[in-house]
């Protein structure tokens, strides 16, 4: 049995809250059983040096806990005066996820970041980052399309990210924080609604686990990431 009490192949409750930063050109919070991460996408008419001239636009991530999100309190980042490695490695991850699915020549010279900031920590804080980062990321191209700024979204495609891990022997979807913190094996699964992987990051804790396995929570993360592309469809239709 699960801790939550959850099916082995059970996401946790999910919910998007659009429109939740109200300066921002598009929004969510998304909550991930007990995780909860505010999402919000800001443009702006320039792009980094590198891509100045190229006719193709950019889009990026920033990522961050706040002191609380987590069971002790942890430093502010900005006070330390840098990021940690994990902070830098989850930001340059969303930002590939979300790349991944826009076509930038189409996005024009523009910049779209979207902040990620973790209100509360209970597992898969960069999995659901990039879930709700794809919803806000979407918003904020359907504000610029109602601004007549683009003619069409640049957006190509779904992408969503779900963690699967081994616990006790048996494969689970969506781990929280008790699972993944005794997990024989965890895997963060970035994929798309075409049937694309963008990203696996898969560590064994213990022993090693067999490719039978693997392929076995490669199937569970379909199956879950599935879930997450209607309720991103849902969260806009209703927005």
């Amino acid at each position: 049995m699960r801790p939550s009490g959850r099916a082995n192949d059970a996401l946790r409750e999910i919910s998007f809250t659009t429109g939740f930063s109200h300066h921002a050109e598009g929004s969510c919070l998304i909550k991930m059983g007990g995780t909860e991460v505010l999402c919000a996408a800001s443009v702006e008419a320039r792009v980094p040096p590198f891509l100045r001239n190229s006719g193709k636009g950019w889009v990026t991530a920033e990522y961050g806990m706040l002191p609380r999100a987590t069971h002790t309190r942890g430093d502010r980042e900005a006070a330390r005066g840098k990021q940690s490695g994990r902070t830098q490695e989850i930001q340059r991850l969303i930002g590939r996820s979300l790349r991944a699915v826009v076509d930038r020549a189409a996005l024009g010279e523009m910049t779209i970041t979207l902040d990620c900031d973790v209100l509360n920590a209970d597992g898969g804080t960069r999995c659901a980052a990039i879930t709700g980062a794809w919803v806000a990321l979407s918003l904020s191209v359907r504000h610029l399309i109602r601004m007549n700024v683009l003619k069409a979204s640049p957006i190509n495609g779904q992408v969503a990210a779900v963690s699967c891990g081994l616990v006790g022997g048996a494969a689970v979807l969506d781990l929280d924080y008790a699972e993944d913190s005794n997990a024989d094996a965890d895997a963060n699964f970035v994929l798309t609604d075409g049937g694309g992987i963008v990203e696996i990051q898969g560590t064994a804790e213990k022993a090693p686990f067999s490719e039978p396995q693997f392929l076995e929570l490669m199937g569970l993360a379909r199956a879950g990431t599935e879930r997450l592309y209607q309720l991103q469809r849902a969260a806009l239709e209703a927005a």
